[in-house]
């Protein structure tokens, strides 16, 4: 019989949230930075393409977590990577094509969509 611990580790391990190269948040939220319509097919298009690379759900692979806001609120959708702490503006499909493979595979952020780079203090 699994237990509320053994579930936990279980998605735990399968997300691989111990061993991803790379972290990105996406804004959705509230409609300010832009209209929610654009905002969630990013995020489709994100999650779709993701899968499609087969960098989801394996080691060394991205994470993706759907922001209800990341407090930028202009020019987007927003976006956040991590561990770099690569701010973007503009995250449309398009946009993120070029994020994903230069950025997110390739380790480059792209420059002509960063915003602002915080990466966290140790």
């Amino acid at each position: 019989m699994s237990t509320p611990a053994d579930d936990l580790a279980t998605v735990v391990e399968g997300l691989h949230l111990d061993d991803a190269r790379r972290h990105i948040f996406l804004c959705v939220g509230g409609g300010k930075c832009a209209p929610v319509e654009a905002s969630e097919a990013a995020w489709d298009f994100l999650k779709r393409r993701l899968r499609e690379l087969k960098l989801v759900d394996v080691e060394g692979g991205v994470l993706r977590t759907k922001a209800g806001c990341l407090r930028v609120c202009r020019e987007g959708p927003v976006g956040l990577v991590y561990p770099e702490g690569v701010w973007y503006r503009d995250c449309t499909p398009a946009n993120l094509e070029r994020i994903i493979q230069e950025h997110l595979i390739g380790g480059r952020p792209v420059e002509a969509l960063t915003i602002a780079v915080g990466p966290l203090a140790d």
